[in-house]
């Protein structure tokens, strides 16, 4: 008896702590892609003053694919059914095509800075997919942190870069946080059945033929540039934001719960803007310090608060 009485609440904590440190490991493997993706405005932005914007798009899909086709080559994992290639092909136009070509587009006439305003928007834009596409049902804590972190993020750099008003490559934008939301939705979910780098390496491969044709036809029509550093920064964008940060992103959603571990891009702003200081060399001031400070405290607000699932009978 003296046993039994004591090792039901040891395994009960035990029970308690794997449940903690699963719930954390995939915040902390959503902030690894994160951090990894921080860097592609300001390199997208350097990139795109000597390389076509459309080859930007096309040239670094087609790289990371020639990558996963070396992956699945090497590994041989299962092949995804006809109803998963359908649900990759929605994967591919958002993250492979839809945000990489927007964000090209509009870094040609705004400073990575700027980008970060609209981009800002993309976790509360996430959850709202996430929500729509799945059962998962976030407190009142949850909207509220998540809302205030949107509004901090966009009150501090409009305050702190002069942003006055929509122009149309902040549509392009909007397109971009759009097309990136469904593409980080519909990934998350896959990477739950397929795996997280298994979901991107489909869907690059997915979309080979279409971004391959266009890259050479680009290479073969316009100037090539001559820039080491722009190539360097593409080089990035193409290894990096488009294979290998989805494999600690995808990662993060699949464990979940995805509306908790899409907060952790109110982050991505921050760092941003941190390289952007570093490396473009714009000025790094107190209030994006503090501003900084303060959304990374509402993420892990909105992070921690409690999201419940619902089943398919109890909406029924």
């Amino acid at each position: 008896l003296h046993r039994r009485r004591h090792s039901f609440p040891t395994r009960r904590s035990s029970d308690l702590t794997s449940a903690i440190n699963h719930r954390y490991a995939g915040v902390l493997w959503g902030l690894l892609g994160i951090l990894t993706f921080s860097f592609t405005l300001p390199f997208t932005r350097i990139a795109v003053a000597s390389i076509n914007p459309l080859f930007m798009t096309t040239g670094r899909a087609t790289v990371a694919a020639i990558l996963a086709i070396s992956v699945i080559a090497i590994v041989r994992p299962r092949k995804p059914t006809k109803a998963q290639v359908i649900r990759l092909l929605i994967v591919a136009a958002g993250v492979v095509v839809g945000f990489p070509l927007f964000t090209s587009i509009a870094l040609q006439s705004v400073p990575s800075a700027h980008g970060t305003v609209v981009i800002a928007l993309l976790p509360a834009v996430t959850a709202l997919f996430v929500v729509i596409r799945t059962g998962e049902r976030p407190s009142k804590l949850f909207w509220f942190a998540s809302i205030a972190g949107a509004l901090a993020v966009l009150a501090f750099l409009v305050l702190g870069n002069g942003f006055s008003g929509l122009s149309w490559p902040d549509f392009f934008l909007v397109f971009a946080v759009i097309s990136a939301a469904i593409g980080y939705t519909e990934g998350g979910l896959l990477s739950r059945e397929l795996g997280s780098w298994q979901t991107i390496c489909w869907a690059l491969i997915i979309a080979l033929p279409v971004m391959g044709s266009i890259s050479v036809f680009d290479l073969v029509s316009f100037p090539i540039s001559t820039d080491p550093i722009a190539w360097l920064c593409f080089s990035y964008t193409a290894v990096f934001s488009m294979f290998l940060g989805f494999f600690a992103w995808y990662r993060g959603l699949a464990i979940g719960p995805m509306t908790s571990v899409s907060q952790v891009q109110l982050s991505q702003p921050v760092f941003t803007l941190i390289w952007s200081a570093l490396i473009l060399g714009e000025a790094l001031t107190p209030d994006i310090l503090i501003g900084g400070a303060v959304i990374i405290a509402l993420a892990f607000t909105a992070v921690r608060a409690r999201v419940s699932t619902v089943s398919r009978e109890s909406k029924k």
